[in-house]
């Protein structure tokens, strides 16, 4: 389990189906801004025609003219939220027909090799995306209506996405291995780029939303009071308190508004962009997106994608139980959602629960992982594990491996030795390996599809 294998991994936190990531590295993620402060009104990419009709058919089954304009709709929102430019209408049209047949395609091999998700995976998924938005499902599910999109297909993309992961992680992580030599090459290459496509970035962000279709007084105002956010900070205040006190982005409250290193191409092209001069350290100007106005702390800058010499190191521990024909899924999550309970109200220690019920070796250690680098768990429980402070108790987290209830214990800085930079360097390349093998994959299964292009979609 404490090794990432991919960048394939269900986090099932974001919205399903976005475009702006390969595939591959695809979660669940809901838009920060989803229906924050919106009228409840229905959006003119996903009204319907007075009859929908189909546009093309893969494997005898249709894609329809309204699940393009509905894709296209969101696909849309999201780009000019992140404030990254569109592509000409037409230009999208395609690549959002091409997406979906190739994941009709690949729904219909999930189906025919068994593969299955429960529903209580569903409503985990769906609660997950309301926790990360700061809301419960009613609200989430009033703000889905608000934005145009109905929750029942909210949650059969978030259903589809759970079964994409799944059919994914079985058929591509047996395709790729990491040799010693990979690694040698890797770090040699990534050493020697100074290209922007090898840069590394670590930011701290605060996000003073501003309303979709706020008036000109209400966006000076919220502009006013970024740039006062930006001032206290220039003037040697804590970014990390600042973010829990004024920003409105998902996970401020427990991260200090920490986003985590990543390759720069992974950072929406505004935060690139703004903080190119922008020394280790430095904050950029204030910078405009659709979601609103954003303050930029840069924490860590490296080029050619190799783990630097200093790192946080997190200690944590878990429960991991894995579903079989006695326990289901449905039934794991309900026993460790009543653990966390018990844990809450301090009516039961987590190193005994996990002594007593967890499925893996750090049992006979309290469930005890150790002191772990970045990179080293599967991305859908990293994901997590990163979110939570010191002392706090997730809710129930599907991977790959069972479910889990995890519990950070501690942080630390740390200096990586050389043998753990090869392992860091490994994972890294696990991950482009496991990209690149995806989108042959892909391509297989799209390949041995029957299409049949029927009317254009509009």
């Amino acid at each position: 389990m404490n090794q990432r294998a991919c960048a394939l991994g269900l986090v099932c936190l974001a919205q399903a189906a976005a475009l702006t990531l390969p595939v591959a590295a695809q979660g669940l993620r809901v838009s920060p801004q989803l229906g924050a402060g919106r009228p409840a009104t229905t959006p003119a990419s996903s009204t319907p025609r007075a009859a929908d009709y189909i546009v093309a058919v893969v494997n005898s089954e249709p894609v329809t003219n309204n699940e393009v304009r509905s894709r296209l709709f969101r696909f849309e929102q999201q780009m000019s939220q992140q404030g990254q430019p569109l592509p000409s209408r037409g230009e999208l049209i395609t690549e959002v027909l091409e997406r979906l047949i190739s994941e009709k395609a690949q729904l219909q091999l999930a189906r025919e090799n068994g593969v299955k998700v429960d529903e209580a995976l569903v409503d985990l998924a769906e609660e997950n995306v309301a926790r990360q938005n700061q809301i419960n499902v009613p609200e989430l599910r009033r703000r889905l209506g608000a934005d145009g999109l109905l929750v029942a297909q909210f949650r059969d993309d978030l259903r589809n996405q759970l079964l994409l992961t799944r059919l994914r992680e079985r058929e591509i992580e047996p395709r790729v291995k990491v040799s010693d030599l990979d690694v040698d090459q890797y770090i040699r290459e990534q050493q020697g780029s100074s290209d922007i496509a090898s840069l590394e970035l670590n930011l701290a962000h605060i996000l003073v939303a501003v309303p979709e279709g706020a008036a000109v007084g209400q966006v000076a105002s919220l502009q006013q009071r970024a740039r006062q956010v930006l001032e206290r900070a220039r003037a040697g205040e804590d970014f990390n308190r600042l973010a829990r006190e004024f920003s409105d982005a998902p996970g401020a409250a427990t991260n200090g508004g920490l986003v985590g290193l990543r390759p720069a191409d992974r950072y929406p092209p505004l935060f690139v962009e703004a903080t190119r001069g922008v020394n280790q350290g430095g904050l950029s100007d204030l910078v405009r997106s659709g979601a609103g106005f954003h303050v930029l702390k840069v924490i860590e800058k490296r080029q050619g994608g190799m783990p630097g010499i200093n790192l946080t190191q997190t200690r944590a521990r878990h429960i991991l139980l894995r579903p079989d024909a006695k326990l289901g899924e449905a039934a794991a999550v309900a026993e460790l959602r009543e653990f966390k309970k018990r844990i809450d109200a301090g009516q039961a220690d987590f190193a005994q629960l996990a002594r007593e019920n967890s499925q893996d070796a750090s049992a006979p250690r309290g469930g005890d992982l150790g002191w772990a680098n970045p990179g080293m768990f599967v991305p859908e429980f990293e994901e997590v594990l990163n979110m939570l402070s010191p002392g706090q108790t997730s809710e129930p987290l599907v991977s790959r491996f069972g479910v889990h209830l995890i519990q950070v214990l501690e942080r630390r800085e740390a200096t990586l030795t050389q043998r753990q930079q090869r392992d860091i360097a490994r994972n890294l390349l696990r991950e482009k390996k496991l990209d690149s093998a995806y989108s042959e994959w892909a391509q297989e299964v799209r390949g041995k599809a029957f299409v049949e292009y029927r009317e254009p979609p509009q």
